[in-house]
């Protein structure tokens, strides 16, 4: 039998039709022109097919006063909000669209993202924001109310933090007061040569300061994901962003009070990582591919790096362990010799407050000779962003293992999680150095009077070096006979044993003091 239509669903379906075309067939040629997605194409790519609620589609534009608003058609006034599911499970979505009146954000738009917001988080479900604007539509914000725009945005972001995970897709342009909506998210995902973040727009720089920039050299997404530390996950083009977000989204959990998905895994938890025997170089201090530990390691070699072209002396990111999400924290040989300094601390602190916020167990792979010495780190505040990690290591109530490759030295052994710092399982290669500094250090400073006051200090330099060694530098037996690790294994046996771990870990819950909140040295 024929469907049958009535005149008023067949106006309703005419009417929907036009609004979910947005700007029309000529703006999507343009953007299609471009390499890009259109909003509503970006929302259809990142959800499960079908699964998309729309909320707010027949929401109009507010009348302004101006003829620049009020005399054109703003479908949804541009920008889509709904709810679907990725790989099965809810999450609330907001794509704005460049096409409509440049993606401004006028009162109908904001409120559309607040309510969406709000009800993320009564929902408790993640939340992802397709960002793509030329920021405050001004014809609206001039006799607008305050609380229809980012600063209610931001109070959101900032009571969700912890509560639900909140993911940023920068498409597209961000600029002025509205860069500071994807910065309070999570994680901020950025898209080469197209993607642009800045509060003050080349135009105000050239007219404060007569200084000439292209958008890309201010705020293009290469600039935010190696020097300025705003962007966490640089994709190509609009697929690639949108894959990505789904990978991310698939290893964390609904919100704080739930677990990420298990996901079945044919890598078994029995399996050796046989090239790990031979991984670390017989010369104390030279370099290797931490990359290739992590890789080898974790299920299937699968590595979800955060803030790669950040910081490279530290190593973030999110994998699988037996089928269960982990946070991976390691230091990287290959960059400033696996230093710690003021970038790593941030880049470290953040990404253990957010695994820790949502039940994420964490690994700590190290090897390390301490933070980076200097005048520059020093008057930088190193101190003050080095505490900002041991606070997060301490706080952090989630399981923790932590794995010593080679070097522990100094203030930076802490930042990596030993046992003081709560560190649930400490295990050793027999590569380890678990001490206050190396053997050079530590003999200069016990025997360096005498060997200066010697008649051979050359001699006796290699004699004292010989009595240190035979009682205090046989690493890493002389850390298990002090306990400051717990076990020794082979690195083929890294893998099974940090499943085991974990999952002896399983329920483990600490008990901590009531406090509103904890002041962490910001």
């Amino acid at each position: 039998m024929d469907d049958v239509m009535t005149p008023e669903i067949q106006d309703l379906e005419n009417r929907r039709k036009i609004l979910q075309q947005g700007a029309g067939e000529e703006a999507a040629r343009k953007r299609h022109k471009i390499g890009k997605m259109t909003a509503r194409e970006r929302v259809e790519a990142l959800l499960d097919p079908g699964s998309f609620i729309e909320i707010g589609l027949w929401a109009a534009q507010k009348q302004t006063g101006f003829e620049a608003v009020d005399n054109r058609d703003l479908p949804g006034d541009g920008v889509i909000t709904g709810m679907g599911t990725i790989y099965n499970r809810p999450v609330c979505v907001y794509s704005q669209d460049i096409s409509i009146l440049a993606g401004t954000m006028g009162t109908t738009h904001a409120k559309k993202i607040i309510r969406l917001l709000e009800k993320a988080l009564k929902l408790k479900i993640p939340v992802v924001g397709i960002i793509d604007s030329g920021g405050v539509r001004v014809q609206d914000h001039v006799n607008g109310d305050s609380y229809n725009g980012y600063s209610s945005m931001f109070k959101l972001h900032t009571i969700s933090s912890g509560v639900i995970p909140q993911i940023a897709l920068m498409m597209g342009s961000c600029v002025a007061g509205a860069a500071y909506s994807p910065i309070l998210h999570d994680f901020v995902f950025m898209v080469d040569k197209s993607s642009h973040m800045y509060i003050a727009s080349p135009a105000l720089v050239k007219a404060a300061t007569s200084q000439e920039y292209t958008p890309e050299e201010l705020g293009g997404a290469s600039v935010h994901s190696k020097i300025s530390g705003c962007c966490d996950v640089i994709s190509q083009n609009d697929a690639e962003c949108i894959n990505d977000a789904r990978k991310l989204i698939s290893l964390l959990p609904l919100n704080n009070e739930d677990k990420p998905e298990r996901k079945i895994t044919e890598d078994t938890a029995e399996r050796r990582a046989e090239s790990l025997a031979s991984i670390i170089p017989e010369r104390q201090n030279a370099s290797f591919n931490m990359y290739k530990i992590i890789e080898n390691v974790v299920d299937e070699g699968q590595f979800f790096e955060i803030k790669k072209n950040f910081a490279k002396n530290i190593i973030v990111g999110l994998a699988r362990l037996d089928g269960q999400s982990v946070g991976i924290v390691a230091n990287n040989p290959m960059q400033k010799a696996g230093t710690l300094d003021i970038n790593s601390a941030d880049k470290e602190a953040r990404f253990i407050r957010f695994c820790d916020a949502f039940n994420i167990p964490l690994v700590f792979f190290v090897d390390t000779p301490g933070y980076m010495p200097g005048k520059i780190q020093e008057h930088g505040g190193v101190i003050r962003h080095g505490a900002k990690v041991l606070y997060a290591v301490s706080e952090a109530t989630v399981p923790k293992i932590t794995v010593y490759i080679r070097k522990a030295f100094g203030g930076a052994n802490p930042a990596m999680c030993n046992g003081p710092q709560g560190a649930d399982l400490l295990l050793a290669w027999p590569s380890a150095e678990i001490a206050l500094m190396g053997a050079d250090g530590a003999v200069a400073i016990l025997y360096g009077k005498e060997i200066a006051k010697s008649k051979d200090p050359k001699t006796a330099r290699k004699e004292k070096m010989a009595t240190y060694m035979e009682h205090f530098g046989e690493q890493p037996y002389h850390a298990a006979g002090c306990m400051r690790v717990e076990e020794i294994i082979d690195p083929r046996d890294t893998r099974p044993m940090l499943i085991k771990g974990l999952r002896m870990m399983q329920n483990k819950s600490e008990d901590r003091p009531f406090k509103k909140h904890g002041n962490i040295p910001l």
